[in-house]
């Protein structure tokens, strides 16, 4: 056990020097977790896109599995992203690991029976369960938080291989009050060595480069503007209607197992209708098509947003930024035209700004176009990200994200 350190700066350093060491060591453990995470997420839903007839029917069944897992599980690990914030937050002190082989699985169990789910949440909190053990060697002043929010930045980077955007998003989302500086030299650590683990053990990062070719005159300010504010919009509207459908879902069916069996089986019909499994999964074919200048349907993103709140509101598992992704770059494709823009670009900043407004966070998306779609588009990103914040009204995807006012 590492003593309490006393407010003396040779002290400091020496902690700084272990923080970095033990940042290393999570960032390798996270980084080869999110890769036995993703790939195997990635080839079930190869899977399940090869034999969707034979599985689909079976989502409802298998959501009766889900609820019965976590039911005999530790009661904690339900709360999922929730226990996150609360430990985040010190009103809970410990993170159970059996969270990490739980939401694991029954996330890989929505997604190959054909759930509308993204990842990122599991990512993240796999990444705050494995750091938050670490805390318990050391002893200075928060010290349960700083390892959390690094687990965090890992969990996120090691998935999506957005370094920079993980610490910023791993700071935006979970408000730490007084958060010392230090937390930023194990964050930034955690995350690049996540993100070069996962990358070296051959997990797949989606980048696309996009050349917007664009001069920000007065016309094309005010085209930014109006796409940030509509972006916005969607992504407020997904985290409203996420957060009530979950209250209304459970007053509906209080039963969780009548919920999700009868859910699933309603869902799985939607599914089969709606263009044969097109919005199944992650959305990683609407994002492809949308980039690939493949064909996007008017409805796609309207559809995408809607099932994946279903999905998530009556019991699966699963994140929710990878469909704000493909919500975004459809809806991107679609309003392009409309403002005479280049479609890629457009669908560049949709992806970011839905997920920004949506997760009610503002540089990490910023970031994340960056590393995903280029530097170069840089100023165009902030301008519509700006828009998009502003309109955001305060609503987040996550329900523990606690709100600071200037």
């Amino acid at each position: 056990m590492i003593k309490k350190l006393k407010d003396n700066e040779d002290y400091s350093y020496l902690l700084l020097l272990k923080l970095v060491l033990v940042s290393i060591v999570i960032g390798l453990l996270v980084g080869f977790v999110d890769t036995v995470f993703g790939r195997v997420l990635l080839f079930l839903s190869d899977f399940r896109t090869e034999h969707f007839n034979y599985l689909i029917p079976f989502l409802g069944i298998i959501g009766l599995l889900i609820v019965f897992l976590y039911q005999k599980a530790d009661e904690r690990a339900s709360k999922g992203m929730g226990l996150v914030f609360t430990v985040g937050q010190n009103k809970e002190k410990e993170m159970p690991l059996i969270l990490i082989p739980l939401v694991t699985l029954t996330t890989w169990l929505t997604h190959l029976f054909g759930g509308s789910a993204g990842r990122e949440g599991v990512a993240v909190q796999l990444g705050a369960a494995i750091a938050h053990g670490f805390s318990r060697f050391f002893d200075f002043e928060n010290n349960s938080r700083l390892f959390l929010v690094t687990g965090m930045a890992a969990g996120f980077a090691g998935l999506f291989q957005t370094p920079i955007a993980a610490v910023f998003f791993a700071l935006e989302i979970l408000v730490l009050g007084k958060l010392q500086l230090q937390a930023l030299l194990p964050m930034t650590v955690a995350s690049f060595v996540a993100s070069s683990t996962s990358h070296s053990l051959g997990l797949e990062k989606f980048s696309h480069l996009v050349s917007a070719d664009l001069t920000l005159d007065v016309m094309t300010f005010c085209k930014l503007a109006v796409l940030g504010i509509i972006f916005g919009l969607v992504g407020n509207l997904f985290a409203k209607l996420l957060a009530i459908a979950k209250e209304k879902a459970k007053d509906v069916i209080d039963n969780p197992y009548y919920r999700i069996l009868f859910g699933g089986i309603l869902l799985s019909l939607i599914f089969l209708i709606c263009y044969h499994g097109r919005y199944s999964g992650l959305g990683t074919n609407l994002i492809e098509a949308s980039f690939a200048g493949k064909e996007i349907y008017l409805c796609d993103w309207l559809l995408k947003l809607l099932l994946t709140v279903v999905t998530l509101a009556i019991g699966f598992q699963g994140g929710e930024v990878t469909p704000l992704f493909a919500i975004g770059a459809s809806l991107g494709v679609i309003l392009a035209n409309l403002f005479s823009l280049p479609v890629e670009f457009v669908a560049a900043a949709g992806y970011i700004s839905v997920f920004g407004s949506a997760t009610n966070t503002l540089i990490a998306p910023i970031f994340i176009g960056g590393e995903v779609f280029g530097f170069a588009n840089l100023p165009y990103f902030v301008v519509v990200m700006i828009f998009a914040y502003s309109v955001n009204r305060k609503h987040s995807i996550y329900g523990g994200q606690e709100v600071l006012t200037f």
